[in-house]
């Protein structure tokens, strides 16, 4: 049986966007010794980008993926990151995660949310870890990891949408970034094949 170590450096994960979400999921995994990366955003890192994502001040105009790529790798030399500096899409989801052994969505739009999810779920055999409700602040208690079916894991308190609430702040990102990362740990831990 392998150990906890080599599951993980044997490891795959896809992570789609690369803002407060995907930026702290990345730098968790990498921290947590997931073998190789796959991280997909179209965006360049913007100054109020650095109030909840993780760049520096330095890397303000960057493509995000390459910046990433660089944080990553000063986290962690051994992690392997394979970048795509492209908007993901229905057609090339497929085929841009198909070595992950999980994806975790990270969009802040809820059609590109529910876009991922549907695709993932009606034409990969995947687990994907995806995320409704973090904005604003208030109680922490109020994340929370629920798994919907057996390759859908849904974080967040399902409420506080962007739209009704207007900010979104480092703190609460974090944590449901990490609720995120801790699913995707989990998942990759649990040795077992998913249910449709």
């Amino acid at each position: 049986m392998a150990s906890m170590n080599e599951k993980l450096k044997n490891a795959v994960v896809g992570i789609a966007g690369l803002g407060g979400l995907g930026s702290n999921v990345a730098v968790a995994l990498a921290r947590t010794g997931i073998g190789r990366l796959i991280i997909a955003d179209f965006d360049k890192v913007e100054k109020d980008n650095l109030s909840r994502q993780q760049y520096f001040i330095d890397q303000v105009g960057e493509i995000k993926v390459d910046a990433m790529a660089e944080n990553l790798m000063r986290i962690n030399p051994d992690v392997k990151v394979d970048t795509h500096h492209i908007r993901l899409t229905a057609e090339n989801i497929p085929d841009i995660f198909a070595d992950a052994d999980v994806i975790a969505e990270c969009f802040d739009k809820a059609e590109e949310k529910q876009m991922i999810v549907q695709t993932v779920l009606s034409r990969m055999d995947k687990p994907i870890v995806t995320v409704s409700g973090l904005a604003g602040y208030g109680n922490s208690n109020a994340i929370q990891t629920r798994r919907i079916s057996g390759r859908l894991i849904l974080i967040g308190d399902c409420e506080s949408g962007i739209n009704s609430v207007k900010i979104l702040t480092a703190a609460r990102v974090g944590i449901a970034a990490a609720h995120q990362a801790n699913a995707i740990i989990e998942t990759i831990m649990e040795d077992k094949k998913w249910n449709r």
